[in-house]
């Protein structure tokens, strides 16, 4: 943020990351609740056996429907969630945010990368579950929870965090990036990568560390040196901006 002469305008290099800082940590909450409960019950024995009666049923399910076109998409999916797909995405979003020098948005998008991809091995070495059967693309490791499912997650929604203020088109591009995740781990057990608990488990976790990576770095900016006047002429910034697009629009 910087100023030039008496009365000029704030530049504003970052907006904030939670848009009502109180509704989404109260959503970070219940997300990371939600997420240790089907994390634990898969660790039970009895809990487990009845969440892999669900899996089975779905997954015979996904076998009945299977055609060529929806053969073809899970596929497709399957490739977009291969680390010469995300990686270079990843990389992308990191060094846009580093040219502009959006350092929190960079501090809490990398650091979800990082905290997602070491709890996927992490997770799956201590489930040690088995995949299902007759899988229609190769795998490899435990099968909870989906490591492709987790990636698409943290990644769609911190790049939704790091990019968009608050705002429709915060809402309008968190909906499609949820939209985006739910078919990522449908195509994983139609394919038979995984069960549908390992998928469902993976959406949920990607976007319990994308959120709650957000607010962590929130916390921590808001009680930095300047945290609350780098606040204030944020929102002055955005709302003179939607003015301005107003105008520009009735003009």
């Amino acid at each position: 943020m910087s100023r030039s002469g008496e009365g000029a305008s704030v530049r504003v290099e970052e907006h904030p990351l939670l848009g009502l800082a109180h509704r989404d940590i109260i959503t970070t909450i219940v997300m990371v609740v939600a997420t240790l409960t089907l994390f634990i019950l898969l660790k039970i024995p009895s809990t487990r056996a009845d969440i892999q009666r669900i899996d089975n049923r779905v997954l015979t399910w996904m076998v009945a429907i299977r055609s060529p076109a929806l053969t073809a998409v899970a596929k497709f999916f399957n490739v977009l969630g291969l680390i010469f797909v995300t990686l270079p995405v990843r990389l992308g979003v990191a060094g846009f945010l580093a040219f502009k020098r959006r350092w929190w948005h960079f501090a809490a998008f990398v650091s979800a990368q990082v905290v997602a991809e070491i709890s996927i091995g992490t997770l799956k070495g201590f489930y040690d579950r088995l995949r299902p059967p007759g899988s229609l693309v190769s795998t490899s490791g435990g099968s909870f929870p989906s490591g492709h499912a987790v990636a698409a997650s943290v990644i769609v929604v911190s790049m939704v965090i790091a990019l968009f203020p608050e705002g429709p088109r915060r809402y309008w591009w968190g909906a499609a990036a949820m939209l985006f995740s739910f078919f990522m781990a449908l195509s994983r057990v139609y394919l038979a990568a995984h069960w549908f608990s390992d998928a469902v488990a993976g959406v949920m976790l990607g976007t319990t560390v994308a959120l709650g990576t957000a607010v962590i770095v929130h916390v921590i900016r808001e009680h930095s040196p300047g945290g609350e006047r780098e606040r204030r002429a944020a929102i002055q910034a955005e709302a003179t901006t939607e003015a301005r697009s107003q105008a520009a629009g009735l003009g």
